[in-house]
């Protein structure tokens, strides 16, 4: 199973799911079954760190996001992974209007693994340092629910 968190800029909020989601899955095991990535929709932040306010955010809670570079959603990315998760309605409505007609890549917000089906992940960028927190504790459920997902999924593969 392949994964990419996407967001705006890949320096908030997609590098936050993909440090968060990497260490849930280390700690359940899945480390080799699943790989994750992150990406942007926009080029602005190309090969940069996440912003320092994330990374700040994230080693707080023991997750080191300092080795992640932004880079760009492309096509390729419909192609190598089964799930594109979006941060908020506008990402998933770039991601719908980039992929190609034959991909089988599932794309949905990311917070419906939350039982959040309508809600974002908010933008913390232009906010404070308690924005970071929140979008920390959303991605936190988030995962909780995905990787559920994922183990079911697994599990019915191997039956």
């Amino acid at each position: 199973m392949r994964v990419l968190f996407v967001c705006l800029g890949n320096i908030c909020r997609s590098p936050t799911a993909e440090g968060v989601f990497r260490r849930l899955l280390a700690e359940r095991g899945l480390e080799d079954v699943v790989s994750v990535d992150s990406c942007g929709i926009g080029s602005w932040h190309l090969g940069k760190a996440p912003d320092s306010r994330a990374q700040a955010a994230a080693l707080r809670r023991g997750i080191d996001l300092s080795p992640l570079r932004a880079r760009q959603l492309c096509v390729e990315d419909f192609y190598r992974f089964d799930y594109l998760l979006a941060m908020d309605h506008d990402n998933l409505a770039a991601i719908e209007a980039l992929r190609p007609a034959d991909s089988s890549a599932e794309a949905a917000l990311f917070l419906t693994y939350a039982g959040y089906p309508e809600r974002a992940v908010p933008d913390p960028y232009y906010g404070g340092e308690h924005g970071f927190e929140e979008v920390i504790d959303l991605i936190e459920a988030a995962s909780q629910g995905f990787v559920e997902t994922l183990r079911e999924r697994l599990e019915a593969r191997r039956s």
